[in-house]
């Protein structure tokens, strides 16, 4: 499998994990399992959805399109994003959300972080204290455009801080953009989540310091926890104790979790996901970009990739074409390696 198809498998595999927690997102277990059974594919949402009442199947949210949104800024600011740029392009986002009838997307964090850009605070200062999984959720794109190097760790506090410019918001961000940047490499699925770990250490060094548990620690501590447990075990462990909240410190560590104990199945990885309440579609989108980077779709060596199926289905619902986007993130990637980055230390 060569590099590109890694990179398609991440960003897809992003809108496929995003696409089956669409339907459950914010629903508990419990209401989950009473309302749609166990989910073993993609669901139209219940008229009784939180946030997607009657959405049809397959259909992708904010993660989805707030990575595609970060992805395009990336290829046109040739691997720079202006932080003011950006709030102004999620700004102009969630308004058009708005007109198609959609309210109530944004995280507490990135829509506290707006509200305050609009009354004029610099952007630097608007994202302080967020601690919620908005940088994570859209971090993918970096994670193909950069190896995993100090220059992926400069873009994802550039264009993390503007909503989540805490240790912990962007240390979750670094994680997973260095474990997809990682698995877009060829690394093993258990260096890519090494990786990971590691990044998380050095982006907690890059914001201001946020009370609560090391992003990093959490992750090391859930992958030895969840190795080798059954799917209900696991599903308990996810939903009980690690949790599935938007905080960063439960829903990525769910993610890597997921990742550690089901990265041999993909599918398997996405639908657990899919089912076990709370972020949903955010904890298996952030699954889906890593296994997806490390294994692309479909799969190859009697190995599940990011299924085929689930990708089409994506594709047709949402008319998502990500090749020229990826392609020309991998571009990026090439001139980062070659020396002629763009992003230095700032």
């Amino acid at each position: 499998m060569n590099r590109r198809e890694r990179a398609l498998g991440a960003f897809y595999g992003l809108a496929v994990g995003d696409a089956l927690g669409m339907p459950t997102q914010s629903m508990s277990r419990e209401r989950i399992a009473e309302r749609y059974g166990p989910v073993t594919g993609m669901l139209d949402a219940v008229a009784d959805q939180p946030i997607a009442p009657g959405m049809p199947a397959g259909s992708i949210t904010d993660d989805t399109e707030q990575a595609v949104l970060l992805a395009r800024l990336l290829v046109d600011g040739r691997g720079r994003v202006d932080p003011r740029v950006f709030a102004d392009a999620l700004i102009g986002w969630e308004a058009d959300m708005i007109r198609r009838g959609s309210a109530d997307l944004l995280g507490p964090s990135t829509k506290r972080a707006l509200t305050l850009l609009e009354s004029g605070v610099a952007p630097e200062e608007a994202g302080l204290g967020g601690a919620t999984n908005g940088a994570a959720m859209r971090v993918t794109p970096i994670g193909i455009a950069f190896p995993p190097s100090d220059a992926l760790l400069d873009a994802v506090v550039e264009t993390g801080r503007v909503t989540h410019n805490s240790s912990i918001g962007l240390a979750a961000a670094a994680a997973v953009g260095a474990a997809v940047s990682a698995g877009v490499d060829g690394a093993s699925l258990t260096e890519a989540l090494d990786e990971g770990e590691r990044a998380a250490e050095a982006g907690a060094l890059r914001a201001p310091w946020a009370a609560g548990g090391s992003i990093a620690a959490r992750i090391r501590w859930a992958r030895r926890w969840v190795r080798g447990m059954d799917t209900p075990a696991l599903a308990d462990a996810l939903s009980e104790v690690v949790g599935t909240s938007v905080s960063a410190q439960e829903s990525v560590v769910a993610a890597f979790a997921l990742a550690e104990a089901l990265g041999d199945s993909p599918r398997e990885a996405l639908l657990l996901a899919a089912g076990i309440g709370g972020d949903t579609d955010t904890i298996a989108a952030m699954c889906g970009a890593m296994l997806g980077a490390h294994h692309g779709i479909g799969g190859i060596g009697g190995i599940d990739g990011i299924p085929a199926d689930f990708v089409g289905t994506v594709r047709r619902v949402n008319s998502l074409e990500l090749e020229p986007v990826v392609d020309g993130l991998l571009e990026l990637r090439d001139r980062t390696t070659t020396g002629g980055s763009h992003v230095g230390h700032h």
